[in-house]
């Protein structure tokens, strides 16, 4: 695993979500991935945004960095600027690959993202606690020691 960024996707009460199916594993994630060695982590959630959801986003704030093993998971909260959501055109959507699972971006209103299996869990309760109580003005740091 490398150092990884994503975003964190609010609108109508609606979190955007990624729905996997993997290696007999149904899970929900946040947008986003690895990080390039020519990038910020912010640019890197900006593309990933694009890529896996075909939207273009403008970031807000960071809301948190997430420590496991030696790497770290960078989180933005972000606005939709353009482009029609579930339209990305990453890699991830090409020829379908039993290693890789499968894909579909989603909408997961706030009141059920903690009765399912959204990964990472830490986040989730972060993001569902800062939509209700107002996000932090300074960044969240999590330390994850379990796999």
């Amino acid at each position: 695993m490398r150092n990884r960024s994503g975003i964190i996707l609010i609108e109508d009460n609606k979190l955007a979500l990624i729905e996997r199916h993997r290696t007999g594993l149904h899970y929900f994630i946040f947008p986003g991935g690895g990080i390039d060695e020519d990038e910020s982590p912010e640019q890197t959630a900006v593309r990933e945004a694009e890529e896996e959801l075909g939207i273009i986003v403008a970031i807000k704030q960071k809301v948190v960095e997430i420590f496991f093993k030696e790497n770290t998971q960078h989180y933005y909260l972000a606005d939709k600027i353009s482009g029609e959501f579930g339209s990305g055109t990453g890699e991830e959507y090409g020829e379908y690959n039993p290693a890789h699972g499968t894909y579909l971006p989603l909408w997961m209103p706030i009141e059920d993202v903690l009765n399912k299996n959204v990964l990472p869990r830490e986040l989730a309760e972060l993001v569902v606690r800062c939509n209700r109580e107002g996000w932090l003005q300074v960044p969240a740091k999590i330390f994850v020691e379990k796999n």
